[in-house]
């Protein structure tokens, strides 16, 4: 691996490890979690039940579920009667800007209060005088400032903390305007447990939906644990304070600020014992959305034990499917075992053993996947499959159409077709059959063999054919001869001998080709042979192309080799070095 391969395979390991690390840290949320607001009034059991509303299926589960959210909102209202009534009895602090605003809350009331009753009066008065009328309307006016007044103040006192109790009223009446909200519609029933892969499907949901509802009972235990636990600590502190009946008996004669101390002592007690009835019932609803929540896990294990029955019965089934392929297998092999003929043995038994497994598949896919409902499923499916297998046949059949064209193949022809060359006998409609001439450098002598391509090559391929009537190709020899000799006259000779015998051929190939390049608007080409003197290791060498048929090739450069070692021959009569021919 490069450098910079093993760069990036390193970053993409830092950044693969790191995003793991974050799915740890953060798997505790998940995406569809809902943060409950902060509030004095804990309502996670409310939202709790509500969440879980939504994912009953069953008539059982929807009771249920309701039942759950009917007793937590119940709980929560109770929580906001304890909450506003301790609100009510907060004392605010003597000093600093608390009290001043209580004071100005206060004189704003009770000039409201003033102003109402002058407005009362002058009502009575104003019909029988004008005067009393204008006081009216200037009353009026006075009482709209002072309401102005008294809001802006208890808005102030709320800002600085000093209001719980309003807050209190208005978080109550968003609780109970909420709570008439239509609830969340519970989900119909849509697990499809018909096949093995529904089965799996609904097994695991039920798992998830098992957890959750035993997440939201642990809730609501915990819930209950907490309000004993405030209960008996509230529950202690009563009983240590004796009731005042007890402690000094009533007189009549006692002072009236003894008598006051005495109602606001029975007055605390008072709204204690209500705090511990309604802890009581909080405690109540708390257990009894606890043993909801358990009857709702007992209906969820029992549904899924019933679909574990299920999923047994299709891995039975898919099993005793697989035992009988491997016996239709065996069998198979057996029937075919005695054919003398191996070859058609082969055959056989391969298709036999395929067709038990594409039955076997069949049917082991319709039990995990079950029957497509819709016929354009069918018919795509279909349509796909005989695509893709019938590809080869698809391409071979347009490429006959081409090869028909005009530059396409025929009879005849020489042609090379994927590295394999040869004379075509025959164009079908789906094959081309090559009689292979073996490579160029032995053209002319067929290797015996029959080649059949597809006719898909005209398609997605390419091949080469001779484009005029005589099958003309170039073709090459080369002659080695040394430097000290006359390699000048012995080229000379040798081009020569080479016009002189391919002299026709190549005045017909001119007019071959002179035809086939006015047909196309081209230049005509030359066919006369060409000589080069090149040096090369020992001497020089003389390289001689010259035109001539492609199934006569053999035959004139066996002809050549002969004239020119006569020449060579004749060369080294004379005294000089003959060269060597390849």
């Amino acid at each position: 691996m490069r450098r910079t391969g093993k760069i990036l395979a390193g970053a993409l390991a830092v950044l693969l490890a790191g995003c793991l690390a974050a799915v740890y840290l953060t798997r505790d949320t998940a995406p569809n979690r809902v943060v409950e607001q902060v509030s004095v009034v804990d309502r996670r059991l409310l939202v709790t039940a509500r969440q879980l509303l939504a994912l009953a299926e069953t008539t059982q589960e929807v009771e249920l579920a309701r039942q759950a959210a009917r007793l937590a909102d119940h709980e929560v209202d109770q929580a906001f009667a304890t909450a506003v009534r301790e609100a009510a009895d907060f004392k605010p602090p003597k000093t600093g800007p608390v009290q001043q605003l209580n004071e100005k809350v206060s004189q704003a009331k009770a000039r409201i209060a003033a102003q109402k009753e002058r407005i009362a009066k002058l009502e009575k008065d104003a019909p029988s005088s004008d005067q009393a009328a204008g006081k009216l309307e200037l009353a009026k006016a006075q009482l709209a400032l002072d309401e102005n007044e008294l809001e802006d103040a208890q808005l102030d006192l709320a800002r600085q903390g000093g209001d719980e109790r309003s807050k209190l009223e208005q978080a109550a009446q968003e609780h109970t305007a909420a709570q008439k909200e239509p609830a969340p519609s519970a989900r119909p029933a849509a697990m499809n447990t018909a096949t093995l892969g529904g089965q799996i499907a609904a097994w695991w949901t039920l798992g998830e939906r098992r957890a959750q509802v035993q997440a939201a009972r642990q809730k609501a235990l915990d819930r209950v644990t907490s309000l004993e636990w405030e209960h008996k600590m509230l529950e202690a502190m009563v009983d240590q304070k004796p009731a005042p009946s007890a402690a000094a008996p009533h007189n009549d004669s006692a002072p009236d600020e003894d008598n006051a101390a005495l109602v606001a002592r029975l007055r605390s007690l008072t709204d204690q014992r209500k705090t511990l009835m309604e802890l009581d019932r909080r405690i109540q609803d708390g257990q009894q959305i606890a043993d909801t929540y358990k009857n709702w896990i007992a209906i969820l294990d029992a549904r899924r034990v019933g679909v574990l029955h299920l999923l047994l019965g299709s891995l039975a089934w898919v099993l005793g499917i697989l035992l009988v392929a491997v016996a239709a297998e065996t069998g198979v092999r057996l029937a075919f075992r005695e054919q003398r003929d191996r070859r058609r043995m082969y055959q056989q038994r391969f298709l036999g053993v395929l067709a038990v497994r594409l039955a076997a598949g069949v049917a082991i896919l319709l039990i995990v996947f079950g029957t497509p409902s819709q016929t354009s499923i069918i018919i795509g499916l279909a349509t796909a499959g005989l695509t893709v297998a019938l590809k080869d046949f698809l391409l071979a059949f347009l490429g006959w159409f081409l090869l028909m064209g005009r530059n396409g193949v025929r009879v005849g022809d020489w042609v090379e077709i994927k590295g394999v060359g040869g004379e075509v006998i025959e164009v079908g409609l789906f094959t081309t059959v090559l009689l292979e001439m073996g490579n160029w450098a032995n053209s002319g002598h067929p290797t015996g063999r029959r080649v059949s391509f597809m006719n898909g090559y005209a398609v997605d391929g390419h091949f080469f054919n001779f484009s005029t009537a005589g099958q003309w190709l170039w073709d090459e020899l080369q002659v080695a001869v040394p430097a000290g000799g006359d390699p000048y006259g012995t080229a000379q000779r040798i081009r020569e001998l080479v016009e002189k015998e391919t002299e026709s051929e190549a005045q017909l190939a001119e007019q071959d080709w002179e035809r086939i390049t006015r047909q196309y608007g081209t230049q005509s080409f030359s066919a006369k042979p060409s000589v080069d003197l090149r040096p090369a290791s020992g001497g020089l060498e003389i390289q001689v192309r010259y035109i001539t048929r492609g199934p006569q090739r053999y035959e004139v450069k066996s002809r050549l080799f002969r004239q020119i070692v006569d020449i060579l021959h004749e060369a080294k009569t004379a005294g000089r070095d003959p060269g060597r021919i390849t």
